[in-house]
C-alpha cells in the first residue's frame, strides 16, 4: 500500500496554538495516540476560527463539515509534552478547502505529524452542501 507523503509551505500556516499531551492522550503502546492527536487537530482548527472571530456555525445553519482527513505521523509523543499546532488553509474550490496543520514538539522542534482536513460549507438546515461564503473566501482564499 502507498504511504501518505504530506507537504505544506512555510508561508500557508497564519495561526498557533500550543497544547500538552495529557495523560489521557496516551495509548496502549505509552506514546500520544491517533485518535487523540485527531481531537487535538480539532481543537487546534476550532481554536484558529475562533481567532479570526468565525463561528462554526451561522444563523442560518451554514457551518463546516470535515469531508476527509490524511495524517501523516513523523515521531512519537509523550506525556506530557507541550505540543504546537500551526495551521492554514489551501486548495480552497467553488465550496471549500484543505485545512492543514503542522504539529512539533514545542521545545525540540522535533516533527510529530503533517495532517489535512478536506472540508465544505454545509448547511445543516436544508442538508446540502453550499458555497463558501464570501466573507470567508475573501479573508482566506
Amino acid at each position: 500500500m502507498a504511504r501518505i507523503k504530506l507537504s505544506f509551505p512555510d508561508d500557508v500556516f497564519s495561526f498557533e496554538t500550543r497544547m500538552p499531551v495529557r495523560i489521557t492522550d496516551i495509548n496502549g503502546a505509552n506514546h500520544l495516540g491517533n485518535d487523540a492527536l485527531i481531537s487535538m487537530l480539532s481543537e487546534a482548527r476550532a481554536q484558529f476560527l475562533v481567532s479570526y472571530g468565525i463561528q462554526e456555525a451561522s444563523k442560518d445553519g451554514t457551518g463546516i463539515i470535515v469531508t476527509d482527513l490524511a495524517t501523516m505521523y513523523q515521531s512519537e509523543s509523550f506525556f506530557p509534552e507541550m505540543l504546537r499546532f500551526e495551521v492554514g488553509l489551501m486548495d480552497f474550490n467553488k465550496y471549500g478547502g484543505d485545512f492543514v496543520f503542522r504539529v512539533t514538539k514545542a521545545e525540540s522542534g522535533q516533527p510529530v505529524a503533517l495532517a489535512k482536513y478536506g472540508f465544505v460549507f454545509f448547511n445543516y438546515h436544508r442538508k446540502e452542501v453550499v458555497t463558501v461564503p464570501e466573507s470567508f473566501r475573501s479573508r482566506f482564499a
